[in-house]
């Protein structure tokens, strides 16, 4: 049983290691199409935390929403305009 405790809380670790990572990345990247993307990698890693929390309803939810409408609607948004952030 200690085995599998500790399998749960490493892939824990390495959801949240994901989603801080991924976070990063949105701010690090100057392309908005790249920092949109990132973005919905890190939306999906929350959706895999809800899930592995269970509470799949809310996984699904945040996957749909955070993931597939929010990504294509920002996608939309920068195609209309340049698509890269000017300082």
């Amino acid at each position: 049983m200690e085995f599998f405790t500790f399998l749960y809380d490493a892939l824990h670790f390495m959801v949240l290691f994901g989603i801080v990572g991924s976070a990063l990345l949105v701010v690090k990247f100057k392309d908005l199409v790249s920092a949109t993307i990132a973005l919905a990698a890190c939306s999906l890693l929350v959706s895999l935390e809800f899930f592995i929390l269970q509470a799949p309803d809310v996984a699904i939810a945040e996957a749909a929403v955070g993931a597939g409408l929010t990504t294509a609607i920002l996608i939309f948004a920068i195609k209309s305009t340049r698509g890269r952030e000017e300082y």
